[in-house]
């Protein structure tokens, strides 16, 4: 099922009126697309991400995903559709500094207790393996370096194999070699799920790697002119 996004708006109160943030954004994207959205600090890129992610309403326009208008769902129900079905990868890995990389993998399983623990523990493992980390398993974050952090936090985000796996950021918090290595490493992941994949990003070098990008101006997606001035 496609993601179809239509006319969607974002506008907060201010005491000087409202203050419009994000302006009649359209996006279709079918499953195995893969778009890269670029921009300033401030051009509303995160926000359209928490939309997409049912993090936040819309103040009008609409979201359809896997058939679903998730914004028609009561808060329980939308809580459950949110964490079967969209994947999040952010700058900072968010990961349980108490809990091994295991654990943490498998943190969100823990809010349906109808799933199947052991098929779920085989996927954590397969998916750590592809990442690289099947010998750090009972290792705590505190003990990986940041590129293996957020390796773990990708597991994390594909362990219930959401129809929409959103990053924003994934690579900012990364040297050079190490953002390549994950850039690199969330496409690969992405091609084989055949999920929808946004990934916001400041780096035009990851935006590339992607076969389509947006560039957000003022609240809108305009085409990206590659880079140039």
């Amino acid at each position: 099922m496609p993601l179809l996004v239509h006319d969607l708006c974002k506008s907060f109160p201010t005491r000087a009126g409202d203050l419009v943030v994000l302006r009649n954004i359209r996006l279709e994207l079918q499953p195995g697309d893969a778009l890269a959205i670029l921009g300033p600090s401030g051009s509303g890129k995160s926000t359209l991400l928490h939309l997409l992610g049912t993090l936040d309403r819309p103040t009008s326009g609409s979201i359809t995903l896997d058939g679903q208008d998730p914004f028609a769902l009561g808060d329980r129900d939308l809580a459950r559709f949110r964490n079967r079905t969209i994947g999040f990868v952010f700058q900072d890995h968010h990961l349980l500094p108490q809990c091994s990389v295991l654990e943490n993998v498998l943190v969100p399983t823990l809010a349906d207790r109808t799933n199947d623990r052991a098929a779920l523990g085989e996927r954590a493992r397969a998916l750590l393996d592809r990442v690289g980390l099947a010998q750090r398993l009972d290792h705590r974050p505190a003990e990986l370096s940041g590129g293996e952090r957020q390796r773990v936090a990708i597991a994390r985000a594909l362990i219930l194999q959401p129809k929409l796996l959103l990053a924003d950021e994934p690579t900012g918090n990364l040297d050079r070699k190490t953002a390549t290595t994950v850039g690199e490493l969330l496409l690969d992941l992405h091609r084989q799920s055949q999920i929808i994949l946004i990934v916001v990003t400041h780096s035009a070098e990851l935006a590339r790697t992607l076969p389509k990008q947006l560039e957000m101006n003022d609240g809108s997606l305009t085409d990206w002119n590659g880079g140039r001035p």
